[in-house]
């Protein structure tokens, strides 16, 4: 009777950890696509106009995917590289998670994706929202500037249309859907229809994607013919009155992929030339300060939301907007902290606004704001994960005469294994960016997650000797053996879960410990629904055995 209760308890158990596994993980995937930022219902007023434009016209080339390092081989892209030595370049920063919808409105609202409301996650083009907050086209076209796109899809989702007088969009990726989207702005530009031109170029991308990533030799004859169609837009162009900004969204790693934390997906480059600028290389800049840069050499208001500076020293600006600045920064940077306070309803009598116009004044305050808050909620989970791993630890301590130390050595073999097939084998990154779709990630951890512990589950009964028990015994040892190895690779997921909470609420997670928790879930999800399957293999076997004796 004892031995049934412990079995159907162990049954019971791992079913139930199965399940809080599953509706764990799809929850945390579930939550990164529906996060909205604090201020979404909340933004900031957009401001006055800085003053007169220091260009009669700003083309935007958004070269998707474009690494900093392929940027930089002239033999690839020779225009770019020109561009360079003509203009002002630097190396751009960006934040994760490193998907393409929040590059993209970090680069047209100033503000980074836990700010700017955009899709954390890429959305199906039916479910993208359009900007909540004030970016550099709604600022263009309060201005009184003619506005134009040519790009990919998503666009016409983010930036609301009316903003946007000319406009073409493709829901293709490649070299095909880039020679339409060229074809189209070609005649704007040449017949100067409007002040503001944003032309997004993607068949790097895809090459990342689906031609071989960046070690492929198909992804640097893609920047190649997107270099090409560069030197056609600038042949439209007179750099003495015109001005065009080159850079990316993001990067991709080797095997080709984008969205987390990979430093290699993090850099861009910034390239700009014409009109109003200062040529030479500058320091790092951040993927937030481009909007507030060019909102400046167009003399329209810093968007609201902006979380960057305005490079100036890389701006020939008119005298109007060089008065202007100060108070403008200091304006809108203290009604983006407003709203953010307000956001988190925290009493802005206890704090002193500052009387700065330097934007790392407010942002400093922002981020202690938010690490104040992180802390405090932490402070509050630790205790919960703490009492659960000391709980456990005991249990396996006052085991460890039933061999709950051999479950724990099988943990710790399991999860070397896996990481020694995950990293070194198949070479894969610790990473969104190494995901191409959910059900190929699913496959991959749980195909290899229920191998490793059919392996463990055969080397441990041997070796243990678990088949000469009896039926009961037998059955109740493999039970513990998963519950061990369960409780080894679950210690990512209480990481994740001190540092992050169980899912993205309020604020965005450490990308790296959340994809380690989600990898943890799933491994936790297979072997706790395989172990009862091997339990009764194993009760079987002994049965058999013990009949033939």
């Amino acid at each position: 009777m004892r031995k049934t209760l412990k079995w159907l308890a162990g049954i019971i158990l791992l079913v139930g950890i199965a399940a809080g596994a599953y509706f764990w993980a799809t929850g945390m995937i579930d939550s990164n696509f529906a996060y909205r930022s604090q201020i979404k219902d909340t933004p900031p007023a957009p401001g006055e106009m800085l003053g007169e434009a220091s260009s009669s016209r700003l083309v935007f080339v958004l070269i998707d995917a474009l690494r900093y390092d392929t940027s930089l081989k002239s033999d690839v892209m020779p225009t770019l590289n020109q561009l360079r030595l003509q203009g002002a370049s630097a190396l751009m920063h960006s934040q994760p998670p490193s998907f393409s919808e929040p590059g993209y409105t970090t680069l047209l609202t100033g503000a980074w994706p836990e700010i700017n409301d955009g899709p954390v996650f890429n959305l199906d083009y039916e479910e993208i929202p359009s900007f909540t907050q004030d970016n550099l086209f709604s600022a263009a076209h309060r201005a009184g500037f003619k506005t134009a796109v040519s790009g990919y899809y998503w666009f016409e989702k983010l930036i609301p249309q009316s903003v946007v007088d000319l406009r073409f969009y493709t829901a293709g990726e490649d070299a095909a859907a880039d020679r339409e989207v060229v074809d189209a702005a070609l005649p704007w530009l040449k017949n100067n229809e409007a002040q503001l031109v944003l032309i997004h170029i993607d068949q790097v991308d895809y090459a990342g994607h689906h031609e071989g990533g960046p070690q492929s030799p198909n992804w640097d004859t893609a920047a190649k013919r997107a270099d090409d169609l560069l030197a056609e837009i600038l042949a439209t162009l007179d750099l003495q009155r015109d001005t065009i900004v080159v850079l990316s969204d993001h990067g991709q790693i080797d095997a080709g992929g984008h969205g987390g934390q990979d430093p290699v997906a993090l850099l861009e480059p910034f390239v700009i030339a014409g009109e109003g600028v200062n040529p030479g290389e500058y320091a790092d800049i951040q993927m937030v300060d481009v909007a507030p840069t060019l909102a400046a050499l167009l003399g329209t208001n810093i968007p609201a939301s902006a979380q960057g500076s305005v490079q100036r020293e890389m701006l020939s600006l008119s005298e109007s907007v060089r008065a202007a600045l100060p108070i403008a920064v200091q304006s809108q940077q203290t009604a983006l902290l407003t709203a953010y306070m307000d956001a988190l309803d925290i009493n802005k009598s206890k704090f002193e606004i500052p009387d700065s116009s330097t934007v790392s004044d407010y942002q400093n305050i922002i981020n202690s704001l938010r690490n104040k808050r992180v802390f405090s909620e932490r402070i509050g989970r630790a205790i919960p994960v703490a009492l659960l791993l000391a709980m456990v630890i005991t249990l396996l301590i006052r085991q460890r005469k039933s061999g709950s130390l051999s479950g724990v050595v099988g943990g710790l073999v399991f999860a070397f294994l896996f990481d020694l097939r995950y990293a070194f084998i198949d070479k894969k990154a610790y990473s969104l960016s190494s995901i191409t779709s959910q059900m190929d990630l699913i496959l991959y951890v749980g195909v290899t997650s229920a191998v490793l512990l059919i392996f463990i589950w055969l080397v441990t009964s041997i070796t243990q000797k678990t088949f000469c028990l009896t039926p009961g015994e037998a059955g109740i040892k493999t039970l513990s053996l998963g519950l061990s190895i369960v409780f080894i690779i679950s210690l990512p997921v209480w990481l994740s879960f001190y540092l992050n909470g169980a899912v993205v609420t309020w604020t965005l997670p450490d990308y790296f410990t959340s994809y380690m928790a989600l990898i943890g879930l799933i491994q936790v999800l297979i072997v706790s629904g395989v172990t009862p399957i091997l339990a009764g293999l194993t009760a079987l076997v002994s049965r058999i055995r013990h009949k033939s004796i």
